[in-house]
């Protein structure tokens, strides 16, 4: 039997401890697979694309009356590219239902590295399977009722780092992959980033635990790998044509630094896209009690003023 190092047990664990809070949702009891709120229909379990060999998976929330178009959210799960799953997030995507929009929480492909921290699904897997979920919706837009001009992004930690990239990334950045719905366009109209890396390259440095979840996503240190770094950073893909996004992050985050908030909010701002950041004093990686539901309440505003303007 393959024993592994003290070393890595003792680095899993502490990487489980710090992305303990952002795979957990606001601190409410959540809901089982088969509770369903009232108001709503949900379907679990929808393939909504291939990654390799790989069959991805989406769970949907709709209002239960109505005709739409409805906007859209798509959610995607934190846990450091490596833990966690779109179950994360399935009452989330039942009240943003509840409150007239069409909602998925969609799983990607986690890095899963061996002992020697070699990912078998490295970067830009992960950005290309949530670019397929956006496509996918689009593409199914009518049959859901679905505003395809009108949906939005949301995630925190990882889930932030990717929703960020759904938003900046245009859809000639060679990061669509071969998911599905070629055709389709992948960007998304609205942001919502919870405590996301922004600055692959400094984030490397903020502690051991995050070097490694790094290097396991992206191959390597940053000066092994610039050009991973670089590419996986939203702060690189920064451009005048990225749509409203807010951002809201713990003053104490020991995880990703508040740093990493406010160097986005500056290159967005420089590049004049609108950008919110909202710092929550008291609060560090991953919002409880009071910081949830500031969170909740800044989060369904944002996107009912640039989601539901059309309406």
């Amino acid at each position: 039997m393959c024993q592994i190092p003290r070393s890595r047990v003792s680095l899993d664990l502490a990487l489980l401890a710090l992305l303990a809070l952002s795979a957990a949702g606001g601190g409410n009891d959540r809901l089982r697979a088969d509770e369903i709120l009232d108001g709503v229909v949900v379907e679990n379990d929808v393939v909504y694309g291939k990654g390799d060999d790989v069959e991805l998976k989406l769970d949907l929330a709709r209002p239960a009356e109505g005709e739409g178009p409805f906007p859209a959210i798509v959610y995607v799960h934190g846990g450091g590219w490596r833990y966690g799953g779109r179950g994360t997030y399935y009452d989330d995507i039942q009240r943003a239902a509840q409150r007239g929009y069409v909602a998925v929480t969609a799983s990607y492909r986690l890095t899963d590295p061996d002992d020697q921290n070699h990912a078998a699904h490295p970067f830009p897997d992960q950005i290309e399977d949530a670019k397929c979920a956006v496509r996918w919706l689009r593409a199914n837009a009518e049959h859901y009722h679905v505003a395809p001009d009108r949906i939005g992004a949301t995630g925190g930690s990882a889930g932030g780092h990717l929703s960020l990239m759904l938003g900046v990334v245009d859809d000639s950045a060679m990061l669509e992959g071969e998911g599905g719905n070629a055709d389709t366009s992948s960007r998304v109209q609205a942001v919502v980033n919870y405590f996301g890396p922004t600055d692959m390259a400094r984030l490397h440095g903020a502690s051991e635990p995050v070097a490694q979840l790094c290097e396991g996503l992206l191959g390597g240190t940053p000066a092994e790998q610039p050009n991973a770094y670089a590419l996986a950073s939203p702060i690189t893909h920064v451009s005048a044509d990225d749509p409203p996004t807010l951002t809201l992050h713990g003053r104490n985050d020991k995880v990703v630094p508040l740093e990493q908030a406010e160097l986005f909010d500056e290159a967005m701002r420089a590049a004049g896209v609108p950008h919110t950041l909202i710092i929550i004093s008291g609060a560090g990686h991953g919002f409880r009690d009071d910081a949830s539901a500031i969170a909740e309440a800044a989060t369904f505003e944002f996107f009912d003023r640039h989601l539901k303007t059309a309406e």
